[in-house]
């Protein structure tokens, strides 16, 4: 099993690439602070870099995309990918940009750079990445921050998505700002805390830790003692992931359903083709913990081919073809697909 999960992890790497590489970063950039620049990625992405966003502790990029003439008011969704990924290949197969320009929303990613990891995965497992107002964190903090100045954006509808090493960390950004966001889906993720260094981050991926629900809630309720709102949690994973294994999947379940003291029975329960969808709602019917169970799934963001917002336009690494786009089901959780009036 170990060795089957050593195989499924050297798939992220090179040949000549050493497996512990993939966790390990460099030392982070000393020059945090830049003149504020705003340049289009390339000539075929929708995606603007932009600096001058803070501090930027943690040595993050920040593109984001505003809809031409989007007015004041309207979402803003963050968005995290995972290893061997940047902004630019992820939006191209999850299609948020173009979803936005169709309903009326903006869009932010948090790009790793080669200079804090190799592989450009966040740095989900190390305490100092992962603090309230330190590191990586605090730098996805800043770019929220200055896309929702930047778009006017509603800040009641602040949401977060992510992938992998991104889903570990939109958990992590769940857990110590949930009075930020509206809602947050982590895909084929890992719970807030399952890991402090690289070699228990390995043993996480390979199996979620031996945590009870309170145990796992505890975890959240240390860095965020009081929460205002509930932000609703949607969680996505497949059952034949051999990176980031389904428990942890099951162990972000039992984190948030006791976090939001939600009984373990009292969930409805949608069988769609090839999924098992289980949702738990508060006193009100609102859904708070949904998860989403994909047969036969590996390690990836379910995605669907196609023209228009939430199709992928081009296949990408860890983008996976499942018949269904989780960009349009995830925007749907959270209100955003009505169309605007330019």
């Amino acid at each position: 099993m170990r060795d089957r999960f050593k195989r499924s992890v050297e798939r992220l790497l090179p040949a000549e690439t050493r497996l512990g590489d993939l966790f390990w970063p460099f030392q982070p950039t000393t020059e945090r602070r830049t003149p504020a620049v705003r340049r289009r990625v390339d000539t075929g992405s929708p995606l603007v870099e932009t600096s001058g966003f803070g501090s930027n502790p943690g040595g993050l990029r920040m593109l984001l995309h505003i809809p031409e003439g989007l007015p004041a008011g309207r979402p803003l969704v963050l968005v995290l990918h995972g290893c061997r990924q940047d902004a630019e290949s992820y939006d191209r197969a999850a299609g948020w940009a173009s979803l936005a320009d169709e309903r009326g929303f903006a869009v932010v990613y948090a790009q790793q750079r080669e200079a804090n990891n190799p592989r450009l995965c966040f740095t989900w497992f190390r305490p100092s990445e992962v603090t309230r107002d330190r590191g990586e964190l605090m730098s996805i903090r800043q770019i929220v921050a200055h896309a929702t100045e930047l778009a006017a954006s509603d800040r009641q509808r602040i949401f977060i998505t992510g992938l992998s090493a991104g889903g570990a960390m939109t958990a992590a950004m769940l857990a110590n700002y949930p009075d930020v966001f509206a809602g947050g889906a982590i895909i084929a993720g890992l719970p807030f805390g399952a890991a402090r260094d690289a070699t228990r981050a390995f043993d996480a991926m390979a199996q979620a830790p031996d945590h009870t629900p309170r145990a796992w809630a505890d975890l959240v309720r240390l860095v965020s003692p009081r929460i205002r709102r509930k932000p609703s949690v949607s969680i996505w994973h497949g059952t034949a992931d051999d990176t980031v294994a389904l428990s942890n999947g099951l162990a972000l379940v039992e984190q948030w359903r006791d976090l939001y003291r939600l009984p373990k029975d009292a969930f409805v329960e949608k069988r769609l083709k090839g999924r098992r969808i289980r949702i738990w709602p508060d006193k009100d019917g609102k859904p708070l913990v949904t998860f989403h169970e994909i047969d036969g799934m590996g390690h990836g963001t379910p995605v669907m081919s196609g023209e228009g917002g939430g199709y992928a336009a081009s296949p990408e690494p860890f983008m996976l073809e499942a018949g269904f786009s989780s960009t349009l089901e995830i925007a749907k959780e959270w209100g955003i697909t009505r169309k605007w009036k330019r």
